[in-house]
């Protein structure tokens, strides 16, 4: 074996390493943001909960306030005030899942940082392993695994950086990635290998990377988009005289409002749909230069359209009056399910020229 073929060697033990210990970390940030949930406290949330939706017996909600003299305030409850939209209401932000307490935002914060070692630990296996196959680390579905992970974990990261409302995402985003990395390693694992000749360009960097990039991104509307469902369905109950459990109360009433989550992720897929179609005519050019046609009906462009399709039907629906909210939500939901579907089931499952079947 000579020198360049152990160093490469070497390389890709040194990023199963990391992929293994970034893992680690990320359990430990899983257990973190559990504890940032259990430890907030339920109370606290639960007088906010009586305060905002007036499920409380009084008319107005007595909170303690440590004075100086031990005096005792008496807080009005504030109006919820609907918006002319129907379905719509204002409805403040919840205090996230710390629940306001300072034991929380501390196994938050705790949760936060695990999460920043775990995406550097990633983020270097990834990199070994493009070194020790000098190309781009997405020749396979197990490069291109952890590779999106990887960004996705990047773009919450990015968003927190930038002081956005974003840390209730942490506990499912943390979740999946180890999912999506458990899968990776013990299923879609595959030794560094070299490309075949037609994938041999500087497109597969531009179209590729495009192609997780947007990913990533759709993945973070997906879950603002699920959890909007539930929180819009929590506020509904309420303000239809229901009383929900204990348990929703004190997880619903933590997130965003509905509105707020609505709004997210309608700005996050809106945000990233133009990069998805540059991406659908970066890869139209790419096929033109390997395979001598731009189009070919080939099992992974039919689903990188119909997804295109999707997300335009779902921001067009956004535009319609008659289709804003829940229905539209349930839009952004098929056109991820599209996404995902493109991702796993052609991927492995379909054979086509853009397909990991037999990995």
């Amino acid at each position: 074996m000579n020198l360049a073929a152990a160093t490469n060697e070497n390389l890709a033990h040194t990023s199963n390493v990391l992929i293994y210990s970034s893992m680690a970390v990320y359990t430990l940030a899983f257990f973190a943001h559990i504890a940032e949930w259990v430890f907030g406290s339920r109370s606290k949330v639960g007088r906010t909960a009586a305060a905002l939706t007036g499920t409380g017996s009084d008319a107005a909600v007595e909170v303690r306030v440590a004075q100086k003299g031990g005096s005792t305030a008496v807080l009005e409850r504030p109006q919820v005030v609907t918006r002319s939209a129907a379905g719509t209401r204002d409805v403040p932000d919840g205090p996230g899942a710390a629940g306001g307490t300072f034991k929380g935002d501390l196994w938050g914060r705790i949760a936060v940082s695990l999460t920043v070692v775990a995406f550097a630990v990633q983020a270097g296996g990834v990199v070994a392993r493009a070194l020790s196959v000098q190309r781009a680390p997405w020749g396979n579905m197990y490069e291109f695994s952890i590779t999106f992970s990887t960004v996705a974990v990047g773009a919450y990261l990015i968003l927190l950086a930038l002081r956005k409302n974003v840390r209730w995402i942490g506990l499912l985003l943390v979740t999946t990635v180890l999912l999506d990395l458990g899968i990776a390693t013990t299923t879609l694992y595959t030794d560094s290998d070299q490309l075949v000749p037609a994938l041999h360009s500087y497109w597969l960097w531009i179209h590729v990377s495009t192609a997780i990039i947007c990913g990533a991104v759709f993945y973070l509307g997906a879950v603002g988009t699920l959890l909007y469902l539930f929180r819009d369905s929590y506020e509904n109950k309420i303000a239809n005289g229901g009383t929900p459990g204990k348990f929703a109360t004190s997880v619903l009433e933590r997130l965003p409002a509905a509105k707020t989550l609505d709004t997210f992720s309608y700005r996050i897929n809106a945000a990233v749909f133009p990069l998805w179609t540059f991406t659908i005519i970066a890869g139209a050019i790419w096929a033109g230069d390997a395979w001598g046609r731009y189009w070919g009906w080939d099992p992974k462009e039919v689903w990188s359209f119909i997804t295109w399709v999707a997300y335009a039907c779902y921001l067009h629906a956004r535009a319609t009056a008659g289709w804003k909210g829940r229905k539209a939500a349930y839009l952004a939901l098929i056109a991820f399910g599209c996404w995902l579907f493109n991702y796993y089931g052609v991927n492995i499952f379909v054979t086509g020229k853009h397909s990991y079947a037999g990995v």
